[in-house]
């Protein structure tokens, strides 16, 4: 069972603290306006209250990471909350979920000091409020704070471990999936060299020997050497029906039994959760064998890349004919990446394969991408044999 990501809670959380930010803040303008109506200072809270508020709202679309518009943004929301203090002792407890965002946004040591700072404040604006001394009021702030930095920097530390835990297993299974690629390349090579043993070796040696004694008889027993020559053409012919037999089985299976490339394609998938559409433009040509695999492979690697690393929904296939050359395009709308990759570009998972397939029969393979608007990867192969 895969774990739940950490991301979860927290959002659980900054839900939880943005909705008591809001419930605190009306209650506290509630309060204001019921017991001090009509005084001077009324406008200043209100504005100041609703400053607050739109900063508040402001804070989700600039992130968690403490970035210099966080820190920022961070800065006004504290010292709008202060004057409003100021003016209005009773808003001191809108610091609660401010303790949240400190945590949220700034160092651990930082955030500490910071929570400090709030809590004390707190705490004098609450004796203000007050007409006599009251021990609560002095030790209720503290506690509130010391309980919610434990509870955070507890979810944190845990979110942490569950983060690290899942890097392990998603590196795990990867070691574990190219161990079995390896194991099976292994396998498979070995397979075809016991293969081509015993079948295109032994014939060829058979052919040699054939031959070797046509030569030596060839002029003083021409029938016999005319049935070696025979013997080695039969051979040969088997030889020949051999090795086909290992090219279909290195081939594709989706291009077994005749079926095309464009069928090929179109059968395709990424995973229950992308759509993949296929377009075919221009007049199909006969495509060579070679090439016809080179591309299927192609359009499996992308689209595993798809599945993996994009976070795409769509995702589209294009076989074009051109004239002197064919041309598959894989597009999705995925995520994207800011850095333009080439041909020369060796980076990416899959991709050095792909450039291998395409260079072997003289093509070229382009990618471009733009961060948030997917990524287009190109492979065109000339349809003649490049000078």
């Amino acid at each position: 069972m895969t774990p739940a990501p950490p991301r979860d809670d927290t959002r659980t959380l900054a839900t939880v603290a943005h909705t008591a930010f809001f419930l605190l803040l009306g209650a506290s303008v509630a309060r204001f306006l019921l017991r001090h109506p009509g005084e001077p200072r009324t406008p200043w809270v209100i504005a100041l209250s609703v400053t607050l508020a739109l900063l508040y709202v402001l804070g989700p679309a600039l992130g968690a990471a403490p970035t210099r518009r966080r820190l920022l943004w961070l800065g006004l929301v504290v010292t709008t909350w202060v004057v409003l203090v100021v003016l209005a002792p009773s808003f001191a407890w809108c610091a609660v979920p401010l303790f949240f965002t400190a945590l949220r946004t700034l160092p651990p040591r930082a955030a500490i000091v910071l929570v400090a700072l709030l809590t004390a404040f707190v705490v004098t604006a609450q004796l203000q409020l007050s007409k006599s001394f009251d021990p609560n009021l002095l030790l209720a702030p503290p506690a509130v704070a010391a309980l919610a930095t434990a509870v955070f920097v507890h979810m944190e530390r845990q979110a942490q471990a569950q983060r690290a835990l899942i890097d392990d297993l998603i590196r795990t299974r990867r070691e574990l999936a190219a161990t079995e690629r390896r194991e099976g390349t292994l396998a498979e090579r070995q397979r075809l060299s016991m293969e081509i043993h015993d079948t295109l070796a032994q014939n060829l040696s058979s052919q040699q020997m054939l031959l070797q004694a046509a030569d030596r008889t060839w002029d003083t027993d021409p029938a016999t050497a005319r049935g070696h020559v025979r013997t080695a053409t039969g051979i040969a012919a088997h030889g020949l029906a051999e090795a086909r037999r290992l090219v279909h089985d290195l081939a594709p299976s989706e291009l077994a039994d005749g079926a095309g490339l464009a069928e090929a394609l179109r059968s395709l998938d990424a995973g229950p959760d992308i759509e993949v559409r296929f377009h075919l433009e221009g007049v199909p040509a006969p495509l060579p064998d070679r090439v016809q695999s080179a591309l299927l492979r192609i359009a499996q690697g992308a689209l595993a890349n798809v599945r993996e690393h994009s976070g795409a929904r769509t995702a589209a296939l294009t076989l074009s004919f051109l004239g002197n050359q064919v041309v598959l395009d894989i597009a999705d709308d995925g995520h994207g990446f800011s850095e333009p990759r080439t041909d020369a570009d060796g980076r990416g998972h899959g991709l050095p394969a792909m450039r291998a397939r395409v260079r072997q029969l003289g093509g070229t393979l382009t990618i471009e991408s733009t961060p948030g608007e997917g990524t287009v990867l190109s492979a065109a192969i000339p349809l003649e044999p490049a000078p």
